[in-house]
């Protein structure tokens, strides 16, 4: 026991090792997850150990956290600030009210304390950031003692277990197994008829793959275009093609576009596929890979950063750069803001898209000036990334008082919209401020589960007395702030919003921010359909949540 009390470090990661197994336990459909498996273990372990972890651990870890969420879900976040995707803002708009009336309300009528009634929002609406939020504007209250403060932030986090537990629980069953019974629909029958109904000529579903690709390599041997030159041939198939390599017994020869191809020539064809396949009924029949034929070809990824491209359709960059056709340079992806788009001629790009560009090393150096930059994502930007937490920080110690009220973001608000506007400007080019997805979700998912723990193993030592005083509260409370917003949404996305009913589905459970939930209903769907309306509400309920929590204890401390 001395050991672990001298050595909090030890309990800290004790604390996530078995947190995150107890997280992976499946009861059904249910799982508690890491966080809520963590927090549970460091509830326990900080009773037992009375292990203390100084509070500046938390705020580092969880202004990391808060920083890489806000910055994956700004090019979104914004990009859904239009007409088509405000009626998914209002569900958003009846997740705060309800959540904020309902923790509001239960304050005042059970004289609830600050800590309690914030840990109750937090975990009701299973957004593990509130919890943070919450704390931090919890020790910036005046008139409260030292004591007084830790009771309260321990209580944010005993609360937050009990009714995240519950609320998980509601939301996941009552997205997919009851509200496709209310609606008196299959859900993966509606998903798949939305889908085919939806969508547009070329587009994929998110879980599909071309089995055909776009840019493919054939060989021919020479027979019918016996005598023609490079350069006719490519002309008369729209510059589609590109004939790379020409094979004349042993001898490998330049394809300049006046070389006369000679019976029994092979001849390595690129190109789009419909028009590399057309190639052959010019050139001759098909023959298998010859050695010594192939052309090593160089891929690179352009964001599209000048503003003479912007709105532009694929064909039209094409035919406004020769470069394409002239140097044999294709465009096989294009992605937007980590969302595949087709690559076909008439898909519109715009600023901050990416281009996959497929041809010639000479050829792509070339178009690459003219199209934008290349894009950097390969390492850590960590002068951007300190930047973006540094003004965060800055940010959230900004007090703005409405009345006798003193309201601040805090560092961790401060930290999300910072994180947003950042990765947002990031998305615009794509050249500076890397911070690749991989590593941005590990730093996300090590912060917030480092903080958690921190904040369960402070708060062990009193959480059964909570326990005792609020136990039967806190269970109806985490399944009555599940219900009542999601029932409203509900009935307003249906007959108000008209919104289809599998995007509505999924569209409650982003409201809720709740990943079980969704990964439950795509499960019963058997469909990514719902995730469409989805990503639009999580990404907002994403940053507007957590600044619940100051608002409360802003609201509650006064």
């Amino acid at each position: 026991m001395g050991v672990l009390k001298d050595h909090p470090e030890l309990v800290l990661f004790a604390s996530l090792a078995l947190g995150y197994l107890l997280g992976k336990l499946r009861v059904g459909p249910l799982t508690l997850g890491g966080i809520c498996g963590t927090l549970i273990v460091s509830l326990l372990l900080g009773a037992w150990t009375k292990a203390q972890v100084s509070d500046d651990v938390k705020t580092v870890f969880f202004a990391l956290f808060i920083f890489a969420l806000g910055y994956m879900a700004g090019p979104q976040f914004f990009r859904n600030l239009n007409k088509k995707s405000l009626r998914f803002f209002v569900l958003c708009g009846i997740e705060l009210v309800c959540a904020l009336g309902i923790a509001f309300g239960l304050a005042k009528w059970f004289d609830l304390d600050v800590g309690t009634a914030s840990g109750i929002l937090a975990g009701a609406a299973t957004e593990s950031a509130v919890v943070g939020t919450a704390t931090e504007s919890i020790g910036k209250l005046s008139g409260l003692t030292a004591q007084q403060v830790s009771e309260y932030q321990g209580n944010v986090a005993t609360a937050y277990t009990v009714c995240y537990l519950f609320g998980l629980i509601t939301i996941v069953l009552y997205t997919s197994q009851i509200m496709p019974m209310m609606l008196r629909i299959n859900l993966r029958d509606a998903a798949r008829e939305l889908w085919e109904r939806t969508r547009s000529s070329g587009t994929l579903g998110p879980d599909e793959r071309p089995a055909l690709p776009t840019m493919v390599g054939r060989t021919y041997l020479v027979t019918t275009a016996d005598g023609r030159t490079v350069g006719n041939l490519e002309s008369a198939l729209d510059e589609r093609i590109t004939i790379e390599s020409v094979k004349r017994g042993s001898k490998v020869l330049t394809p300049s576009p006046d070389l006369r191809l000679t019976l029994s020539d092979l001849v390595l064809v690129v190109g789009r596929r419909a028009q590399t396949i057309e190639a052959g009924r010019l050139i001759g029949p098909e023959t298998p890979g010859v050695p010594g034929l192939d052309s090593p070809l160089a891929t690179e990824q352009v964001s599209i950063t000048r503003k003479s491209n912007d709105g532009k359709t694929i064909d039209r960059i094409q035919h406004e750069n020769p470069e394409f056709l002239s140097a044999g340079v294709y465009v096989t992806d294009v992605t937007r803001t980590g969302q595949e788009l087709p690559a076909n001629g008439d898909t519109v790009v715009h600023r901050g898209d990416v281009l996959t560009l497929v041809g010639a090393r000479s050829g792509l150096n070339k178009l690459v000036a003219k199209l934008g930059s290349v894009v950097k994502n390969d390492a850590t930007d960590f002068i951007y990334l300190g930047l973006g937490i540094a003004a965060g920080s800055l940010l959230g110690q900004v007090v703005v008082k409405f009345g006798d009220v003193p309201l601040s973001l805090g560092t961790g608000g401060g930290c999300l919209v910072s994180g947003l506007l950042f990765g947002w400007f990031r998305s615009r080019s794509q050249t500076f401020g890397a911070f690749p997805p991989q590593a941005a979700a590990t730093i996300k998912d090590m912060g917030l589960a480092v903080f958690i723990a921190c904040t369960g193993l402070v708060s062990g030592p009193q959480a059964w007395p909570l326990l005792k005083e609020y136990g039967a509260l806190l269970p109806f409370a985490g399944i009555a702030m599940v219900l009542i917003p999601a029932t409203i949404s509900l009935v307003v996305g249906l007959k108000l919003l008209r919104i289809e009913k599998p995007l509505l589905i999924g569209a409650i459970a982003g409201q809720q921010c709740s990943t079980p939930a969704i990964t439950a209903v795509t499960q019963v769907a058997q469909s990514s359909v719902p995730m469409l309306g989805y990503t639009i509400t999580y990404a907002l309920s994403n940053f507007l949540l957590p600044l619940t929590g100051p608002v409360l204890v802003g609201v509650l401390g006064s």
